[in-house]
């Protein structure tokens, strides 16, 4: 049985979400592997749905971190998204995402990629809404718990760096960088 509530916290198998989904010929691209933009939409499917159990609200994207691409998924293969709350916040929760591709003919499984989604719960006149702590009963719930917070600490830490790169600009200094770049340079 899971843990509904101890203290108000919920455990991370409380809101764990798996959706598993067969590729069909109309997912394809030109290539003939399924398109990115078909993974991507079954991806926020799972996270809206860990994070609406976890939370007990309708819950938005706010962003997609770590979309990898590491290995083509074939049409008949059998794609499930793993999904678990990994941190909370306030109103935020982070979803990582595990992506597998299953060939149902000879068995063979592959790990697809995985992703982190932040979510935020809202309620019924779109205001943010506390959401309940995250119960850690493993080194894996800590782990990851842990992780996010890094995370969430160095994607802050990028976006403030690149600010101050914007606000740096120089085209002179810069144009050094476009050596030996894939790149032609025609300035009006």
């Amino acid at each position: 049985m899971k843990d509904i509530n101890i203290g108000g916290a919920k455990s991370v198998d409380y809101s764990r979400t798996t959706i598993t989904e067969l590729m069909i010929p109309s997912y394809a691209n030109f290539g003939g592997k399924i398109h990115g933009g078909i993974l991507l939409s079954l991806m926020d499917k799972v996270a809206y749905a860990c994070a609406s159990k976890h939370s007990g609200a309708y819950c938005v994207t706010v962003s997609v971190d770590n979309v990898d691409f590491l290995q083509p998924v074939e049409v008949g293969d059998l794609v499930s998204m793993l999904a678990s709350v990994n941190y909370v916040g306030n109103s935020s929760m982070v979803i990582g995402i595990k992506v597998i591709a299953e060939n149902v003919k000879t068995g063979i499984v592959k790990h697809t990629n995985t992703s982190y989604v932040t979510m935020v719960a809202k309620d019924e006149d779109g205001n943010l809404e506390t959401v309940p702590p995250l119960l850690l009963k493993s080194s894996t719930d800590v782990r990851r718990f842990t992780e996010s917070i890094k995370r969430r600490k160095l994607k802050k830490d990028l976006s403030q760096a690149m600010d101050e790169e914007k606000n740096r600009f120089n085209l002179d200094a810069e144009i050094k960088l476009l050596n030996n770049q894939r790149c032609e340079l025609k300035l009006d």
